[in-house]
Order: structure tokens, then sequence, then C-alpha cells
């Protein structure tokens, strides 16, 4: 729940891999609640990001899927404490955020 000490930030993913990692992390490291984080696609479409990543890659028993729906950005969003935000902003990086900003 949001207070006069926080504000929505929000970081952009070129993968979905990329985007649970910032998630992971978000809870494993930061402690946020799971269930205050939220992923959505960055436009209409449904999307698995940009790339192919994670499952939708090639492996030594199985090809390159090339069903994934690569139709854009993920974007990840969360109302942090303000003491929080320099910890996400950092997350955010280390998990290759292309984009990442509070509003």
């Amino acid at each position: 729940m949001s207070d006069e000490n926080t504000k929505t930030v929000v970081a952009t993913f070129q993968t979905r891999e990329a985007a649970d990692l910032a998630v992971q992390h978000m809870v494993q490291k930061a402690g946020l609640d799971r269930a205050a984080i939220f992923l959505e696609a960055v436009g209409r479409s449904n999307s698995a990001g940009k790339i192919q990543s994670g499952g939708d890659t090639a492996s030594a028993n199985h090809e390159t899927r090339m069903d994934a729906p690569l139709r854009g950005e993920i974007a990840v969003s969360v109302d942090p404490r303000s003491d929080q935000a320099a910890v996400l902003h950092r997350i955010f990086g280390d998990a290759g955020a292309i984009h990442a900003a509070a509003r």
C-alpha cells in the first residue's frame, strides 16, 4: 500500500527471464512482498520480451522455440517505501533493466 513517501518504480526488460530475476531479487534481497510486485507486457500485445531467453532457447535436447511471443519489453512495477528505492534501482540494473524510473 502506498503512502506519501512512496512512488511507483517501474523498470523494463528485454526478456521475461531478466524480469523474473529482478522480481526474485526484490523478494529475497529487499524483502518485498511478491504480491506487491507486478509484471506486464509493455504495449497491448502479449509478450515474453523482445529476445529469446530461458525455455525458449536451444538446449542439448531441444531446438530453439520459434513460437515465443516476442512482441515487446516486459515491465516490472512496485510501490516501495522511500528507503527501498536505491536498492531496487540497483537490483533492476543488476538484472539487466533497459530503463528504470520512479513516477
